[in-house]
């Protein structure tokens, strides 16, 4: 059985850890908040821009020839080359945060029959997969702590790099979102556009009468301008959506650690009370059997003393 010593330093332990935990569940709610505010802030953008999207391809005039116009849909499923962007935090202590990721991106890898490249975002889904042996293609480090603009362009140039010279005909995202306090792990198509593919896989509406639209320069140039800057938007929003989705995650977590070290504490305390209170009872045992040997001694004494002298007289 622990000491009563050693009892009380868990105690001063699990207090330490405590704090630590409660400072973290605080930090991550100020930036939880600070997220969803960024995230709000994008949205309009995001949506405008689909919407632009959708209006200009119902609009294109006939022979138009543009890469983000081709659905890739004639390539057999066995031989499309498939880009997988995945996204992680650059450090645990999130719950099963990075393992939800990673479990989803190694089903889908999997699954894949064709050729693939991984693109991962955040040191834990780095470490994983090098770990595993799994070549990754490019990686980006430090970039979920901190989702900015200009993160977001630089991972949509080298994706769509990738897409201009049909090293890979389409890129899937692997990430997170926040639905209250639910997290949902979803993968969603990145390039082709489905935007795009939809409208062309709809069957031309007869007599129509479709809004006239002035394209200047030309439909190909704004296409090269409006959809490289729908997929920066889409990745910075997959950035934030995936930093929302971990702060809340490390919030769950570390209000589970703060609930667990309040109830360790708790039987921590009652066992060192009783501890104490065993102790207390033996040093009084102890003191009164001392005080009563003593007093029984003082009479042993006194009673030689009485016998001595009953000798000495006769």
């Amino acid at each position: 059985m622990a000491t009563i010593k050693e009892i009380r330093d868990r105690i001063n332990s699990v207090n330490d850890t405590r704090k630590i935990t409660n400072a973290m569940y605080l930090i991550s709610s100020t930036k939880l908040r600070r997220a969803k505010k960024m995230l709000t802030d994008t949205e309009p953008f995001f949506f405008a821009t689909q919407a632009m999207i959708s209006r200009l391809v119902r609009h294109l005039p006939e022979g138009v020839d543009n890469i983000f116009l081709e659905t890739r849909l004639e390539i057999p499923e066995d031989e499309r080359r498939r880009g997988y962007i995945i996204f992680t935090d650059d450090k645990g202590l999130a719950g099963s945060y990075n393992h939800n990721v990673i479990k989803l991106a190694e089903e889908k890898i999997a699954a894949d029959k064709g050729e693939w490249k991984l693109f991962v975002i955040g040191e834990v889904g780095r470490f994983h997969f090098l770990s595993k042996d799994v070549n990754i293609e490019e990686s980006f480090m430090f970039t979920s702590q901190n989702p900015t603009l200009h993160r977001a362009r630089k991972i949509a140039a080298e994706i769509l790099d990738y897409y201009y010279s049909r090293k890979l005909d389409e890129f899937y995202i692997i990430y997170t979102t926040v639905q209250g306090p639910k997290i949902d792990t979803r993968f969603e198509k990145l390039l082709p556009l489905e935007i795009i593919t939809d409208i062309k896989r709809e069957k031309p509406v007869t007599d129509a009468i479709l809004e006239e639209f002035l394209m200047e320069p030309s439909p190909s140039a704004i296409l090269d301008n409006i959809v490289p800057n729908y997929v920066t938007g889409f990745i910075y929003g997959a950035l934030v959506e995936a930093f929302c989705s971990v702060q809340s995650a490390r919030m769950m977590a570390m209000d589970s650690a703060n609930k667990n070290a309040e109830t360790m504490i708790a039987e921590l305390q009652r066992t060192y009370n009783r501890q104490r209170q065993a102790m207390i009872t033996q040093e009084i045992t102890e003191v009164v059997s001392g005080a009563k040997a003593l007093k029984n001694a003082k009479k042993a004494k006194e009673r030689n003393k009485d016998k001595q002298k009953t000798r000495n007289y006769s």
